[in-house]
């Protein structure tokens, strides 16, 4: 959606196929290297506004990439009053989630215009309650009704509002759940999502050298791969699809004649044959461990390390535990500003323990594959692996699912560990 030539490309990949009924756009990203994003743009748009009481001159930005949209489109449409209404409409609302949503706004009327099919404003049918928290059947309930009778239609994604017409915004990437929210409430029978690779690659690309793509995975799997790092599709956005069993596939806007990768209800996956579907990983992990003899035999022992976690907002990855000791891997991103040094002293007041210690500077490398289940010796390929690179294991996680296999090791070993494990595993 960055320019005219891409909207048109779009807008041939809908019209090549008849089955393609309703379009969800994002807002307009980079053209090329050190381009700004329209969303980007916006944000500072809405700070502008606080700053001075104008939009000034980063929405003079947006005007302008919209205006070359539609000159490049050479279509028929009134731009410069749309522009010229949003801009008012941005100073009077003086709200952040309604300013940044315009990049989607504006992306799809302009692509409605050039389709021929009707808008929809998702102000009119995604709704949030209390908190920011999207109200799921009311919002199938809405976009159903307001689809009914329309065989196409463009929705913009992101942003819906609240009971009271305010506008509220998914996190970033929200357009993919935008897009999931409408295949749930019409029952699709597939939703596409087109992006700009070709599907999820078994391996981080900027790591290792062409990785596979994946051909087929089932939802549980593109959770484990997407929360780990597979940024391909928002992980949020199959919960939607999920209740509905609607599969997904996964397109390249650039390559359309490419295959992509399909995402199939768990209940319909087929084992393809190979136990590893992909190696993911993320950097920057602390893990608390705490130890204590007989710490099995004391009743709420976890409870109340938890509640001291809960106390500060903080939310845990894994929990790995042996007969004296539990730990707790936490994303650093939470524990800024000296708050991991509060949580030992709280911990140790809440449970008395005989240690507390810290590691940090963890990184954690995930194996995930439905096959593993099937397949003897994946644990043994996986450590053999990484013990023939000399790196040390600091942690191992494996859930009952037997869906994957965590294992932590230091951030200056993790780029080097997680080629060594695709190697094994792929070449």
């Amino acid at each position: 959606m960055a320019d005219g030539m891409t909207m048109k490309r779009v807008a041939e990949i809908i019209s090549g196929d008849p089955s393609r009924r309703y379009v969800v756009v994002s807002a307009p990203g980079k053209r090329y290297g050190g381009d700004a994003k329209v969303t980007d743009l916006l944000y500072e748009t809405h700070a502008c506004l606080l700053r001075t009481g104008e939009c000034g001159a980063p929405f003079a930005k947006v005007k302008e990439r919209f205006r070359s949209i539609v000159r490049e489109l050479g279509i028929p449409f009134g731009i410069e009053q749309l522009l010229r209404e949003t801009e008012e409409e941005i100073v009077r609302e003086r709200s952040e989630a309604f300013t940044v949503s315009r990049g989607e706004f504006l992306a799809g009327r302009v692509m409605a215009a050039l389709l021929g099919f009707p808008f929809v404003d998702a102000r009119d049918v995604v709704r949030f309650g209390e908190g920011g928290r999207p109200e799921s059947e009311k919002t199938y309930a809405l976009t159903a009704a307001a689809l009914k009778g329309k065989p196409h239609a463009v929705i913009p994604g992101f942003y819906g509002a609240d009971g009271e017409g305010k506008t509220v915004v998914f996190s970033r990437g929200g357009s993919d759940v935008s897009g999931a929210i409408v295949a749930r409430a019409v029952h699709a029978d597939l939703y596409e999502n087109w992006t700009d690779v070709s599907g999820f690659l078994a391996c981080d690309p900027r790591i290792v050298d062409d990785p596979e793509r994946i051909a087929s995975l089932s939802y549980k799997e593109l959770r484990e791969l997407s929360y780990m790092g597979a940024n391909v599709l928002h992980s949020e956005s199959i919960f939607p699809v999920r209740e509905a069993d609607i599969p997904i596939r996964i397109k390249n806007t650039f390559r359309p004649s490419d295959e992509g990768t399909e995402i199939v209800p768990t209940s319909k996956y087929r084992f393809g044959g190979r136990p590893v579907t992909g190696v993911v990983g993320k950097k920057n992990f602390a893990v608390l461990l705490i130890e204590k003899s007989l710490m099995n035999s004391e009743i709420g022992f976890a409870r109340k390390i938890l509640s001291v976690l809960e106390g500060h907002g903080v939310s845990f990855e894994h929990m790995p535990s042996g007969i004296d000791t539990i730990s707790f891997v936490i994303d650093e991103e939470q524990l800024r500003d000296g708050l991991l040094k509060r949580l030992q002293g709280e911990i140790e007041e809440a449970v008395h323990p005989d240690a507390v210690r810290v590691f940090e500077d963890i990184a954690l490398i995930a194996v995930v594959g439905h096959g593993m289940s099937r397949s003897v010796g994946i644990s043994a390929r996986l450590f053999r692996a990484i013990a023939g690179i000399g790196v040390n294991v600091r942690m191992i996680d494996q859930g009952s699912s037997e869906l994957n296999i965590i294992v932590g090791v230091e951030n200056k070993d993790y780029e080097r560990t997680l080629r060594a494990v695709y190697e094994e595993f792929f070449k």
